[in-house]
């Protein structure tokens, strides 16, 4: 059986376990979600599965069947799981997506670096709690153990810690490779950018980490995803809230990883989980319960200020005071309405030291739910990760964040109606009939001389017709148009492509000439 044949199989069983939940009486929404999206998977991969689709016959092979030669074999020709390839349409989208947040960082003052895109094994091991075991790693590179970076924190604080940066405000835009089960449809790939946005200093409390949220919020906005929230919490309030619960301190990190599958995964599951495979008591899983369901502003920091278990614990009321300091600041920088303090909210990933958070889109409704993509930002303040990497362990207080532009991609690619522009182009340099190549590239290395983004067709006498069509498909605004009898009379007609409308201009004008119709456009 072909690897087509499996896909088409597996497919068909995946879709009678979902027709079997949706036609079941009692609906559970998020199981019916999770085949749903395994099935989606699943034809994606049937999708890029392309064996021999064109129909054209295999090559035949050489005398004494050697098989052996590259171009000799029906290859199965397909993308590794969990990545994809992008055309110039989605690059498009994708750039643009880019540019706006990078306005954003730049806008804020952050500058911008680079690091390998593979790192030691050493430095990301035992950074990322129980997703270290979605680390690719490498084979040995002569002598040393290597794996492709997780995320671009650790990577930066490395950096910090290696170098001797003692404050820095940056932004890095990269790659990340994560052994995870991709979800297409849901923007989750094993290779994929993450947008990270870090200010590293000692600075006075919340300040840094306030404008983290307001970046958050401004790029959301900007790019037009929708209506989203940006759930907040603290380390030590939850380290204190375990702690109050009676969660033994070896335990707090495993409970935690529980606890932040609560976007995804209803209480009763996690419960089971906490009780059955993480070995905490059912009293000390309902008393976490109680937390973890509240969510609010101001007004639950005042609240839990007040509960008598967590004002026996320092740490829950220290958390407390800083979530009190971030609304505040929250509220000057006019996003207090785009945030939630949430007890649930718990980011599993071992560095987290104080204020984490995390966007998530809201609304959407059954015409959206093939394009869910749950959390489209997160991060949080990481003051100890630095000093694993100085060698005087010398300790940079740090906090980040970074934007899921995958996900973010996704939602907009599925949203795109009509063909998107690929190119840049701003004008068009067209020959009205045979014999004038040669003036083409004259006038097209004046508008390059000009700085002016231009093009011209690569046939020596190109049909009219065929160059005013090229410029309509590739929405090219502008076109030159030379002809003879105006180049006679010294002038050049320019054409606004979409209107059709043409207007000669004189040769010692037209480029100051184009360059004022295209500010105006």
């Amino acid at each position: 059986m072909t690897e087509k044949d499996q896909l088409e199989a597996a497919i068909t069983a995946q879709g009678d376990v979902v027709r079997k939940l949706k036609s079941a009486a009692t609906k559970d929404k998020a199981k019916i979600n999770e085949e749903v999206q395994k099935l989606l998977a699943l034809k994606e991969q049937l999708k890029q599965c392309t064996v021999d689709d064109a129909g054209e016959p295999a090559a035949p092979k050489p005398a004494g069947g050697n098989d052996s030669t590259p171009g000799n074999r029906n290859l199965s020709l397909k993308t590794p799981k969990g990545t994809r390839d992008y055309g110039p349409e989605a690059m498009a989208l994708r750039q643009r997506v880019l540019d706006q947040v990078v306005s954003v960082f730049r806008k804020h003052g952050a500058e911008t670096i680079d690091t390998p895109v593979f790192e030691l094994k050493e430095v990301l091991t035992g950074k990322y709690g129980e997703d270290s075991k979605l680390i690719y790693d490498l084979k040995d590179q002569g002598g040393e153990i290597l794996a492709l970076r997780y995320d671009l924190t650790v990577p930066f604080a490395r950096y910090v810690g290696m170098g001797n940066v003692f404050n820095i405000k940056r932004y890095h835009i990269a790659k990340v490779y994560r052994r995870d089960n991709p979800q297409i449809t849901r923007g989750r790939y094993r290779e994929f950018y993450q947008c990270d946005f870090d200010i590293a200093g000692t600075y006075d409390p919340m300040l840094p980490d306030a404008e983290c949220v307001k970046v958050v919020c401004e790029i959301l906005s900007e790019v037009g995803v929708g209506e989203f929230v940006v759930k907040l919490n603290h380390r030590k309030l939850l380290d204190g809230m375990f702690e109050a619960c009676g969660v033994p301190a070896d335990k707090f990190r495993t409970a935690c990883s529980s606890v932040d599958k609560l976007d995804k995964t209803p209480w009763d599951e996690v419960k089971r989980e906490m009780i059955e495979e993480k070995g905490l008591t059912e009293e000390t899983v309902d008393r976490i319960g109680e937390y973890v369901t509240l969510h609010g502003g101001p007004e639950l920091v005042d609240r839990l200020a007040e509960d008598e278990k967590l004002k026996k614990i320092p740490t829950a009321m220290e958390g407390l005071e800083d979530m009190r300091l971030l609304l505040q600041y929250c509220e000057i920088f006019q996003v207090a309405n785009r945030v939630s303090f949430d007890l649930s909210l718990a980011r599993g990933l071992d560095y987290y030291t104080g204020v984490i958070y995390e966007a998530v889109l809201l609304g959407g409704g059954a015409d959206d739910e093939e394009i869910t993509v749950g959390s489209v930002a997160g991060g949080g303040r990481y003051d100890n990760l630095v000093g694993m990497f100085n060698p005087k362990r010398k300790q940079v207080p740090c906090v980040g964040v970074s934007i899921g532009v995958e996900r973010l991609f996704s939602i907009i690619e599925s949203r795109v109606a009509g063909k998107t522009r690929t190119n840049e182009t701003q004008v068009y340099v067209i020959s009205a009939h045979k014999g004038l190549h040669l003036k083409r590239l004259e006038f097209l290395n004046k508008l390059w001389a000009a700085g002016v983004k231009a093009e011209h067709s690569y046939k020596l006498n190109p049909k009219l017709l065929a160059q005013l069509q090229h410029c309509e498909e590739y929405q090219i605004p502008y076109a030159i148009v030379l002809g003879d009898g105006e180049l006679s009379r010294g002038v050049v007609k320019l054409r606004e492509i979409a209107t059709r409308k043409e207007e000669e201009i004189p040769l010692e004008r037209f480029i100051e000439e184009l360059r004022v119709r295209l500010s105006s456009s």
